[in-house]
């Protein structure tokens, strides 16, 4: 009788390892059957899409692309003027559009937002966390300030705007997350590494907060998380890259790249990579592909989109 607790606990373990592994095969299977069969597009001309950094570059891209596409999109960008290229960008396509300015790293501020948005235009059923700055330089030519106001847009204001809508998506479970990552949140670069920090953070944002929603006790089966890692965008973030394998490691089209975002977030893929193929080869190299990397990237600009 004494043995019988340990007993009990051995049992228990045998049959948790039995769960793991029957969950394990069924991840791989729907994993397989995800990745082989096509998938349909889901339908967004009745989503509210907010994207953050709309203002240009990568945002604008993807708003353009949501607006083509029928959905009502909110652009939020802190550069008005950005932001209003934007809405008529979009309106003149015949698209649906709204601005806003915000400052996604004031906290107040993007719950107003959230307040506001949702009383004129309609619950936000898909966010995109957008916004971002990239400063290229050795880790010791960074100031104080570079590196909280890096921190601060970069990882504090995909906190803040999951703070200030998740709430309600979770009462419909119905919603859908984007964040975008990038290639340098699965592997080092030099002349880059608080940027580094702060894309490694926002994939573990994501992946943390999959892991909160599958705990939840209530029904979150409705909201959909998707991570985009891009290698390199032009989007005027980044000139002159110099790759050591340029056929290999392309510097990719914005449009091409809006594509494949847009594509990503309507069949709700987990995460993806620019180009594809990365992420294949990160898998395969447990994401050491410094052998193809960035041989040096001269010029910068700081601005607050991708």
């Amino acid at each position: 009788m004494a043995d019988e607790p340990q007993i009990i606990q051995v049992i228990r373990i045998i049959l948790e390892v039995i769960w793991t592994i029957v969950l394990l095969h069924y991840e791989l299977t729907k994993a397989f059957v995800k990745w082989t069969v096509p998938q349909e597009p889901k339908d967004v001309s009745e989503d509210v899409i907010l994207i953050t950094g709309a203002g240009h570059g990568m945002g604008r891209e993807v708003a353009l692309r949501f607006g083509r596409l029928g959905a009502r999109v909110v652009c939020v960008d802190i550069n008005d003027k950005g932001n209003e290229e934007t809405l008529n960008m979009i309106t003149e396509e015949k698209g649906r559009a709204y601005t806003y300015q915000c400052d996604v790293t004031n906290r107040d501020a993007v719950f107003a937002l959230a307040e506001k948005v949702t009383s004129e235009v309609g619950e936000v059923t898909i966010l995109v966390n957008n916004a971002g700055i990239m400063p290229c330089k050795p880790i010791l030519k960074h100031s104080e300030k570079e590196i909280r106001t890096l921190v601060d847009i970069n990882v504090n204001g995909n906190l803040w705007m999951i703070q200030a809508f998740l709430p309600a998506m979770l009462e419909r479970n119905c919603g859908h997350i984007v964040a975008m990552s990038s290639m340098a949140g699965k592997m080092g670069l030099r002349n880059l590494v608080p940027y580094c920090g702060t894309k490694y953070a926002v994939r573990g944002i994501m992946e943390s907060l999959a892991m909160e929603l599958h705990e939840d006790p209530r029904d979150t089966n409705g909201i959909k998380l998707t991570t985009i890692c891009p290698y390199i965008v032009n989007t005027g973030l980044c000139t002159n890259p110099r790759i050591r394998f340029p056929s290999l490691m392309k510097v990719v089209d914005p449009g091409e790249a809006a594509d494949q975002i847009v594509d990503a977030i309507r069949k709700e893929y987990h995460e993806i990579t620019i180009p594809s193929d990365l992420y294949y080869t990160n898998k395969v190299g447990n994401a050491n592909l410094n052998f193809v990397s960035i041989d040096s990237i001269e010029h910068v600009h700081i601005v607050k989109a991708k």
